[in-house]
């Protein structure tokens, strides 16, 4: 066969869509590795190094800490008062976590290969998570129960039972005094609601007095108890030897865990990587968003896409049959769906704008000015908030899901309709029992691509309800207890915050990259959860459309 022949046959352009499909796979397959291994690391427990420098002029220097990178960088980059050895025109240097914010000024330090005497894993050394100042590395001195020092084999007895002590006080805080609290503003919004409309009479006055009377003497209570269990806590304590021979003590209500790193085996070391995997999905965020969990970040994306779902699915059909079965083939028409494959090219930062200034500002200020006049100044709606983050999106993404229930409702053959209709069912009839159920797949199919798509989107919800750090999430035991007015944390912004706004850049680089992992695995849940309907929707009518 001669090359003309070939190129006329279309062989090389089968090799060629092969071969570019196959890139692609091999591309995004390798970014999905690269994300893993970097995400994954971040929460292996590694080895606890202690280094001995001793420079040139024979000052020695005692460092602890964990090994994050190493690097070969140019012997002319160094100062020549180094004076290192060898002739080799790189050296190699170490990237160590020390932490032990209290003696020194940040987490990480450059180490020179060169200048390092000795390298040793002790396995006395312990690792110190803590709520704040983030970790403390050092060997334990001294252990004190209640004031009175006592052996450290009842270390992990001290630590269940901070953890219980903790457990109590969030649950003061967050739940009963967090009640109290939440209701108290609503008596507030109250008295000043009939205030507004002179219905405040005396009666309806002692009447909120008295309520406000027993919450505030619950609140006492509740006080009291709070700082007795803090006092109990607090005189459990900890002193540590750090790197350079100070002490430093640290109260048991600061300390998270206790790790021995070096003294771990393989399935110890497993068991910890599980443990900080379930943390970093279950708690929240600490240290500006740069330690911690991220389950309000999870809370959030996974809320707003349901709602994004929930308002875009509906306007979206209704829309496409619409232009397909009812609307004539005329200017306006043709006018409508220039503008529908137009709004799907529109930068999303453009409908972040759009909906602060309609939904927010307009619509969100007109329902405060009706419904809630008492709470003003101070906005209920209109403020950025998770219902309109959900709106603006649904609006970003209402031209996917129209013009892939089009396409749906375009490959059903029109006998189907005719022979409906033939047989005495109304045009509704025939559309809601018979073409539906035959378009649902093409309609799944426009949703999973809005949910790829608005999972992913950072700019506009900037503007429109997401933040650094949100102290309530939107759902929660109070009435009416989902919350659409608040403000929420998402993934895609904690990416962004962390890798690019963080005080610690080094610190925050591996935790980049888990919080990436992480938002993929929700979208690709998100997605294959679709699918499945998607699936079962196609196997569910095959034989009727047939």
């Amino acid at each position: 066969m001669s090359m003309k022949t070939w190129f006329k046959s279309g062989s090389p352009w089968i090799w060629m869509s092969a071969g570019g499909v196959s890139l692609s796979l091999i591309s995004v397959i390798g970014l999905l590795w690269l994300i893993a291994a970097n995400g994954l690391s971040y929460f292996w427990p590694s080895d606890i190094h202690q280094f001995e420098l001793q420079d040139s002029q024979g000052n020695k220097q005692t460092v602890i800490g964990e090994i994050y990178d190493r690097e070969k960088i140019p012997r002319t980059q160094l100062s020549a008062q180094l004076n290192l050895p060898g002739d080799s025109e790189t050296i190699e240097r170490l990237l160590v976590k020390t932490g032990n914010r209290e003696l020194v000024s940040l987490d990480f330090r450059w180490i020179l290969v060169p200048q390092i005497a000795a390298q040793s894993t002790p396995e006395d050394i312990a690792v110190i998570e803590r709520r704040t100042n983030g970790n403390f590395y050092g060997r334990i001195k001294a252990l004190y129960l209640d004031g009175e020092e006592v052996g450290q084999e009842r270390l992990d007895e001290l630590l269940d039972r901070v953890d219980q002590f903790q457990a109590q006080i969030s649950d003061l805080q967050k739940v009963d005094i967090g009640a109290i609290n939440y209701n108290l503003e609503r008596l507030r919004l109250k008295q000043r609601k009939l205030e507004l409309n002179n219905k405040l009479t005396p009666a309806a006055q002692a009447e909120i007095d008295t309520e406000i009377a027993s919450l505030n003497a619950e609140y006492q209570t509740l006080e009291a108890n709070l700082n007795k269990l803090r006092e109990e806590v607090s005189r459990d304590k900890l002193v540590m030897v750090a790197m350079g021979g100070e002490e430093v003590t640290i109260g048991f209500e600061k300390i998270l865990n206790i790790r021995f790193h070096n003294e771990y085996g393989v399935f110890s070391k497993i068991g910890v990587f599980m443990s900080q995997i379930g943390g970093f999905i279950f708690d929240d965020p600490r240290e500006a968003n740069t330690e911690g969990g991220v389950f309000p970040a999870i809370f959030g994306t996974v809320l707003m896409v349901l709602l994004m779902t929930v308002i875009v699915s509906p306007f979206g059909v209704v829309a496409a049959i619409y232009l397909h079965e009812y609307a004539g083939n005329n200017a306006v028409t043709k006018l409508i769906r220039i503008a529908v494959i137009n709004l799907a090219g529109v930068p999303s930062i453009v409908y972040g704008v759009f909906g602060l200034g309609f939904f927010v500002y307009m619509v969100g200020g007109s329902l405060d000015q009706l419904f809630y006049p008492e709470n003003l100044p101070s906005p209920t709606f209109g403020t950025p908030g998770v219902m309109w983050s959900a709106i603006t999106l649904a609006i970003l993404t209402l031209p996917v899901v129209i013009v892939s229930t089009e396409e749906g409702l375009s490959r059903i053959p029109s006998a189907m309709r005719h022979g409906s209709l033939a047989l005495g069912a109304t045009k509704a009839e025939t559309l809601w029992r018979i073409i539906l159920p035959i378009a649902s797949p093409a309609i799944m199919t426009g949703i999973i691509l809005a949910i790829a798509r608005a999972a992913g989107e950072v700019a506009p919800l900037m503007l429109v309800g997401v933040v650094k750090m949100a102290p309530n999430l939107p759902l929660d035991g109070n009435f009416p207890f989902l919350h659409l007015d608040r403000k929420f944390m998402h993934l895609g912004f904690h990416i962004y915050d962390v890798g690019f706004q963080s005080p610690n850049v080094e610190a925050a680089r591996p935790l980049v990259y888990a919080t990436a992992l992480l938002l993929v695995t929700i979208i690709v849940a998100l997605n294959m959860t679709a699918v499945s309907i998607r699936n079962k929707l196609r196997e569910k009518y095959r034989m009727l459309e047939h």
